[in-house]
């Protein structure tokens, strides 16, 4: 069963890691993201349910739907699902489901960075395969994570000093630092989402579990 946000909050804190020395920049900025991670964030994903991936809290959520159902004025997905959006987007911006959420984090936050930085198949919001249960979400997810951290740490010290590049658009001449501290900042709040459509879940329907 999974834990509580208020029973996560019990576990020991390590603000540090002993073996990680101050000027080690390209630790400390990986460390922030999986301190979170194995502390708080992927053990608030365990036990995900499809009932909860795909819950709607309120009337006309944006979702991921099978292929032909999408209520938003335009879906993308290749395969037998599709993710609700818009362009521009409607005022106000219709409730997300955590299906849509971490979709937006597995294509928007990681995919699509890991393919500009760090060598994997291209991909975008209309091309990928979006997945048909939480248990794929999931793994989607730990292999987009895995694949952005090994590619940060291949920077080392002297790559997190230089620009993005034309990927980022008008960032292009922001440091890769930034835009791992970028990533840090919308995996820790999306992720904190998430967690909070589940307790949400939890209390409105019970556990499924």
């Amino acid at each position: 069963m999974r834990r509580s946000s208020h029973e996560s909050r019990k576990a020991p804190v390590r603000y540090f890691r002993d073996d990680v020395r101050m000027t080690d920049w390209n630790s400390m900025l990986r460390d922030q993201l999986i301190w979170h991670w194995n502390g708080q964030l992927r053990p608030r994903l365990d036990g995900l349910t499809d009932e909860e991936y795909f819950w709607e809290p309120v009337a006309d959520c944006w979702n991921v739907r099978p292929r032909g159902t999408g209520i938003a004025q335009m879906q993308a997905g290749t395969g037998a699902m599709t993710i609700d959006f818009a362009f521009p987007e409607p005022e106000p911006v219709p409730f997300t489901t955590i299906s849509w959420r971490l979709g937006h984090v597995i294509v928007g936050v990681l995919a699509m960075r890991n393919a500009s930085h760090f060598g994997r198949t291209p991909t975008d919001y209309e091309s990928f395969e979006y997945a048909t249960t939480a248990a794929e979400a999931l793994d989607q997810l730990d292999a987009e994570l895995a694949t952005w951290l090994t590619g940060v740490e291949s920077l080392g010290e002297e790559g997190l000093a230089e620009p993005c590049g034309p990927a980022e658009g008008p960032y292009a001449e922001r440091s890769m630092a930034e835009l791992v501290l970028h990533i840090n900042r919308e995996l820790i709040h999306h992720l904190s989402e998430v967690s909070l459509l589940r307790d949400l879940y939890l209390h409105k329907n019970g556990s499924l579990r």
